[in-house]
């Protein structure tokens, strides 16, 4: 017995230091941390802080289906803790986007997270977008509110709730999420694009043009590379305001053209965008050239 007590303490003793020469590996070779990551585990399969370890290494490869059962796996050694659930949870809802996964399978863990840690906000969050998607509303509603009242200063939680109250035509409701969460917009905040944009829908619904199209500008400031279609969405405004921008309405069509409209776009995400926006220049006097 004390040979074999010997034995798995140095087994145990080997997983950590392997698991320590994978933390400084990871950010330049994940493979090989994940390797390393993995040799620890079967060395000392009891360490459940390895597996998390190893789950957020496949995390950074998007090995989805690796990291929801590496969690479920540190799940029943751990069960309190809350980061474990929310990741096997996290997990299946990205398989579920793929298709390859099942929104309602997600919402056991993310459930269990909540017990775990009822402070977790990212749990609620989780669990609303998993309400949503198998068309329970009134749940996902519930769920993103708890979101944003734990965790009220990350703007990430607000737009799905106004989002979703846009959607069920609550724009009353839309328009106090949104405005609530100006108080805790940051310079460089990419959520801050969402809110701006669902504050525009909620200005263009009430027919308040002035203010529809200060918030297109402001969601214009924040949006990067990744968001061709506010040049879209902002010319589009600007084309059809009494009387129309033409000049700043076609510059920002073709650009959003140039950007957003070339090989697949044409045809794809930005069809029926492609189109309007070279009839909306073509109405303006404008050419695409």
């Amino acid at each position: 017995m004390a040979l074999a007590s010997v034995g798995c303490s140095r087994n145990a003793i080997e997983a950590i230091n392997l698991a320590n020469d994978a933390d400084k590996q990871k950010d330049v070779d994940v493979d090989g941390a994940i390797s390393k990551y993995e040799q620890a585990a079967q060395l000392d399969p009891t360490n459940h802080r390895i597996l998390y370890k190893l789950g957020m290494a496949y995390k950074k490869k998007e090995a989805w289906d690796k990291l929801a059962s590496t969690m479920a796996r540190a799940t029943t050694m751990a069960p309190k803790f809350a980061n474990y659930w929310y990741w096997r949870g996290a997990a299946l809802e990205m398989l579920a986007e793929k298709k390859s996964g099942s929104w309602e399978e997600a919402k056991e863990p993310l459930k269990k997270c909540i017990e775990a840690d009822p402070n977790y906000a990212d749990c609620y969050h989780d669990l609303g977008r998993a309400y949503l998607w198998t068309d329970n509303e009134q749940d996902a509603l519930t769920n993103f509110s708890h979101a944003i009242e734990h965790k009220p200063d990350e703007l990430k939680y607000y737009g799905p709730l106004a989002d979703l109250y846009l959607s069920l035509n609550y724009t009353d409701q839309a328009a106090q999420v949104l405005k609530e969460s100006l108080a805790y917009v940051k310079e460089g905040d990419k959520y801050a694009y969402d809110v701006h944009v669902l504050l525009s829908v909620v200005y263009q619904s009430k027919s308040q043009m002035n203010d529809m199209v200060s918030e297109l500008e402001a969601a214009r400031k924040v949006a990067g590379e990744g968001h061709p279609e506010i040049l879209y969405n902002l010319g589009s405004t600007y084309a059809v305001l009494n009387p129309p921008r033409k000049t700043e309405a076609i510059q920002l069509l073709k650009g959003f053209s140039a950007r957003a409209c070339r090989g697949s776009g044409a045809t794809g995400k930005f069809k029926d965008q492609c189109e309007g926006a070279q009839s909306l220049v073509a109405k303006l006097g404008g050419s695409m050239q």
